[in-house]
């Protein structure tokens, strides 16, 4: 938000005689001062140093269905035709060298199911550059097993799990979360040295923080803030996540703050104060910066290219510029053992 758009929030709030309403003036006061201080704050990204750029949430998907195949889980029917864009990995590479982004972790598509053959793929092409996360079915009774197969035979990283498209039942409803038999899967995890996200509502973080609780060596990240929807009572939300905090295996990616913000504008300022809490909460070691597409599908997908996004870092004006080269790369160096 600029200063002129803060203006026309000023004039909005006139009342018919071009009167500001006491309301009005608060509001459109606080977001002058906001709009001030992102101004007079460090923007941009860091100076440039030796400390890598990692984008820690990349989704990329295959453009040959007979060797890639689509199994949606959820989708009867998917193929690549309802696919909107390409984002193969060649385009996320040639975006990141332009882009001065010096590393990524891939997360498995739902486009492909629990196939994850073509992040693996990804990864043997380029595997100093890259690192990948799978999705296995968490109601599988050998799931424990599937996250060994991955690891071991194809040198996945770490998986995630979706238990937000598992809220109220959808889908056998997400009693797996934390259930007796998933400790086997949280067992295996840490005798792999493998790493969880977690695309998840807040609502469910409870019974993540059993499981957490339970097995200190798995790191774990929660992935774009929890969804925290800052439109509709952000204040339970936020303190769910939050009290995240107190396990030191948990980190959380500040992404996706286009579907975050109730008005999905960059900067997306709405944001910042609840960014600042979760900084405040974690600390600066345990946030990790993350977008999403590759290239030309970021549009499609309506997010921020990727110099927008590395911009935006700079653009909290309670990091420092230690603080940012943390974010951007220097935590998730440490999580993923980038060389």
């Amino acid at each position: 938000m600029n200063y002129n758009e803060a203006r026309n929030i000023c004039d909005s709030r006139q009342t018919g005689n071009g009167v500001l309403t006491r309301r009005g003036f608060i509001q459109a006061g606080s977001l002058l001062a906001l709009n001030a201080s992102i101004v007079s704050s460090q923007a941009g990204p860091p100076a440039k140093t030796d400390a890598p750029i990692i984008d820690t949430h990349m989704h990329v998907w295959g453009n040959e269905e007979k060797r890639f195949p689509f199994p949606h889980p959820y989708v009867p029917g998917f193929s690549i035709k309802d696919v909107p864009h390409k984002a193969t990995v060649e385009m996320l590479i040639e975006d990141m060298d332009q882009n001065a982004c010096t590393h990524a972790v891939l997360v498995q598509v739902i486009y492909h199911g629990w196939d994850n053959s073509y992040v693996a793929d990804c990864v043997k092409r380029f595997p100093d550059r890259l690192r990948a996360h799978g999705l296995i079915d968490p109601t599988d009774p050998r799931v424990a097993d599937k996250l060994e197969y991955w690891v071991k035979e194809h040198g996945l990283h770490g998986m995630r799990f979706s238990p937000i498209y598992y809220q109220n039942g959808q889908h056998g409803g997400d009693e797996w979360l934390d259930a007796p038999e998933t400790h086997r899967l949280w067992k295996m995890a840490e005798k792999l040295g493998s790493v969880f996200n977690f695309f998840i509502a807040s609502q469910q973080l409870p019974k993540l923080a059993r499981m957490v609780k339970a097995h200190p060596g798995v790191n774990i990240t929660i992935d774009h803030l929890s969804q925290i929807d800052l439109g509709k009572n952000p204040e339970p939300q936020m303190r769910l996540l939050l009290a995240m905090a107190k396990y030191p295996n948990v980190f959380v990616k500040v992404s996706e703050l286009s579907s975050v913000s109730s008005s999905g504008r960059y900067p997306f300022p709405d944001a910042y104060p609840y960014v600042k809490r979760v900084y405040e909460a974690f600390g600066p070691d345990r946030l990790l910066f993350g977008t999403g597409y590759p290239g030309t599908a970021r549009a499609a997908y309506k997010r921020p290219t990727l110099a927008r996004e590395i911009e935006l870092v700079g653009m909290f004006p309670f990091f420092s510029s230690s603080d940012r080269a943390k974010m951007l790369g220097l935590n998730a160096k440490a999580v993923w053992d980038f060389k």
